[in-house]
């Protein structure tokens, strides 16, 4: 048990990203930009930070995420910018 719950700890931050139920992802008209609302205020996201955030449900591990950004964007090589990005995330407590 000590080993699993240990893995789950040390795991990368991409595992299985979700976004916390304290956010919600929206388009917001007044900001011309994705935002992620949360009861004590409003973060305005790239147009980046929003088509990876739309990804984080939870059902999709890092691989999967990224080769789904690149389909949608006709690109490759991109998952180090990627994993960036939710390891910040994770950071600001965005993702679980």
């Amino acid at each position: 048990m000590n080993a699993t719950s240990h893995e789950s700890s040390a795991a990368p931050p991409a595992e299985h990203p979700s976004l916390k139920s304290i956010f919600r992802l929206q388009w917001e008209p007044a900001q011309n930009a994705h935002v992620l609302l949360y009861p004590e205020g409003m973060v305005k996201l790239n147009q980046s930070a929003a088509e990876i955030l739309k990804r984080c449900d939870g059902t999709r591990d890092l691989q999967a995420l990224v080769a789904e950004l690149e389909r949608a964007f006709e690109t490759t090589g991109i998952e180090a910018e990627v994993r960036a990005f939710l390891a910040e995330a994770r950071t600001r407590g965005w993702i679980a």
